[in-house]
C-alpha cells in the first residue's frame, strides 16, 4: 500500500497509525469511562464536562511549556531518538494504566501524564519529517501519515469497541473489558512504532561540544526573538495556527464528552466516531492529492471554513443523527488541516533546527488547546448550554483565518 514511499517514509507513517489509536481512545472511550467514575462520585453532567475540559487544558498547558524545551534539546546530535523513546514508553505505560480501576481524580491525573507524553512524542515525531523525506514530498508524506493513521486506528479501536459492548451487556466483566481495551491500545501503539525505532536516524542536527542543555535554552531564546523580528511569515502562521488548530483539537477531544452531556447514546456515539475515521482517511488522501493543483494555504483555508461551519451548526444539534452529520463534516477536514499545516510549516523553517521550531509549533498547536477546552468548560458552567459552548469556538476559526492570510501575503 506504500509502494511509492521509501522504507524510512513508511516507517515514519506507521507511527501515525500507532499513536492515532490513543487519540481515538481520548476522544471516545476515555471520556465515557471518566463519566462513569464521575457519576459514581455524584458529579453532575455539567461539572463532568467542565472537569474533563480543565484536565485537557492542564495537559496542553504542560505541553506548551515542555514542547519547545524538548524540541530544542532534541536538535543536538544524537538526542532526538533517545528522547522520543523515553516519552513514548511513559505514554504507553500511562495508556495501559488508564484501564485500571481508580477514583475520578487519580484517573484525570493519569490521563494528563499520558497525554503530555503522547503530545511530547509528536513534537519529536513531527520534527523527524525533515529527516525522513525531501521538501517536495512533505505534503504527500504528511497527508498519508494522517490518512493511514485514521484508518489504521480503526483496527485496535474496533476490537476495543467490541470488548466495551460485551462489558455493557454483562457478557464479560465491565471493568475487565475496560482494562483489556487500554492494554490493546497500548500494545498497538508500541508495536506499530517498532519500524521507526529501528530505521530512523537523525540527519539534520546542531553540533555542540559542551553545555548542550544550557546552549539549547540560549538558542531557543535567540530563535524566538528572530522569528518575531525577522521571520514574519513563520510568526504570523504560528499565530494563525494557534487559534484555528485550538478549535480543531477541542472538537476532536471533546466530541464524545459533548454528545454524552447532550444525553446521546454512548454506543451510537462510538460507532459514529469509528465511521468518521474512514471519512477522515478518504478526505486526508484527497486533500494530499489536491496539493498538486492548489497551494497548502488555500486548502487550509477551506478546512478552517468547514470547521467554522461545524461550530455554528452545533447550536442546532440535539439528536444522534444530527451529531452524525457534524462528525461527518469534521471527518472531511480533520486529517487535511493537520497534515497540511504540518507539511507547510516544515517547508518554511530551517531543517537543521526542525526540533526547536516544531517545539514552538506544538506550543501553538497542542499546547494552545487550553483556550477552546477552557472556553467550553466555563461557558457550559455559566449557561448550562452545551450547544452554545461549542458554538463559541467559531471565534477561534475567525482569528485563525485572519492571521493565516496575513502570513500567506508575505
Amino acid at each position: 500500500m506504500f509502494k511509492n514511499f521509501t522504507k524510512l517514509e513508511r516507517s515514519w507513517i506507521y507511527y501515525d497509525i500507532g499513536n492515532s489509536a490513543f487519540t481515538m481512545m481520548v476522544s471516545t472511550i476515555i471520556p465515557i469511562w471518566f463519566n462513569t467514575l464521575a457519576n459514581n462520585a455524584g458529579i453532575s453532567d455539567a461539572d463532568y464536562l467542565a472537569y474533563w475540559s480543565y484536565a485537557t487544558s492542564a495537559a496542553t498547558i504542560c505541553v506548551a511549556i515542555l514542547g519547545p524545551i524538548i524540541g530544542t534539546i532534541s536538535d543536538n546530535k544524537g538526542f532526538k531518538k533517545p528522547m522520543f523513546v523515553t516519552v513514548l514508553f511513559i505514554g504507553v505505560i500511562g495508556c495501559a494504566l488508564l484501564g485500571m480501576p481508580v477514583n475520578w481524580m487519580l484517573y484525570l491525573i493519569t490521563y494528563v501524564v499520558a497525554k503530555v507524553c503522547y503530545s511530547s512524542s509528536l513534537v519529536l515525531y513531527d520534527s523527524m519529517l525533515t529527516d525522513v523525506t525531501e521538501p517536495e514530498r512533505m505534503d504527500i508524506v504528511s497527508s498519508q501519515g494522517y490518512a493511514w493513521g485514521y484508518i489504521g486506528s480503526c483496527i485496535p479501536f474496533l476490537a476495543a469497541l467490541v470488548l466495551y459492548y460485551l462489558g455493557t451487556i454483562n457478557v464479560i466483566n465491565a471493568q475487565l473489558s475496560i482494562t483489556l481495551d487500554f492494554l490493546i491500545i497500548a500494545l498497538w501503539w508500541l508495536g506499530v512504532t517498532v519500524p521507526l525505532l529501528k530505521n530512523y536516524k537523525q540527519k539534520y542536527y546542531i553540533e555542540s561540544t559542551a553545555g548542550k542543555i544550557r546552549e539549547s535554552f540560549r538558542r531557543l531564546g535567540t530563535t524566538l526573538s528572530h522569528i518575531y523580528k525577522e521571520e514574519k511569515k513563520v510568526f504570523w502562521f504560528l499565530l494563525g495556527f494557534f487559534f484555528y488548530i485550538d478549535g480543531v483539537y477541542t472538537i476532536i477531544d471533546e466530541a464524545v464528552a459533548i454528545g454524552t452531556s447532550l444525553g446521546l447514546g454512548q454506543m451510537g456515539l462510538l460507532v459514529i466516531l469509528l465511521l468518521t475515521q474512514v471519512v477522515a482517511f478518504a478526505f486526508a488522501t484527497l486533500f494530499g492529492k489536491l496539493t498538486e493543483k492548489y497551494s497548502s494555504v488555500t486548502l487550509i483555508t477551506v478546512c478552517i471554513g468547514g470547521y467554522a461551519f461545524v461550530a455554528i451548526y452545533a447550536l442546532f444539534m440535539h439528536t444522534l443523527w444530527q451529531f452524525g452529520i457534524m462528525a461527518f463534516i469534521v471527518g472531511m477536514f480533520q486529517g487535511a488541516i493537520q497534515a497540511l499545516s504540518r507539511s507547510y510549516y516544515a517547508q518554511i523553517i530551517p531543517a537543521e533546527t526542525s526540533g526547536e521550531y516544531f517545539g514552538l509549533y506544538d506550543i501553538c498547536g497542542k499546547g494552545a488547546a487550553f483556550m477552546g477546552t477552557t472556553l467550553v468548560g466555563v461557558t457550559v458552567q455559566l449557561t448550562s448550554n452545551v450547544n452554545l459552548a461549542v458554538a463559541t469556538l467559531a471565534v477561534l476559526f475567525i482569528f485563525g483565518y485572519f492571521f493565516l492570510k496575513k502570513s500567506a501575503a508575505l
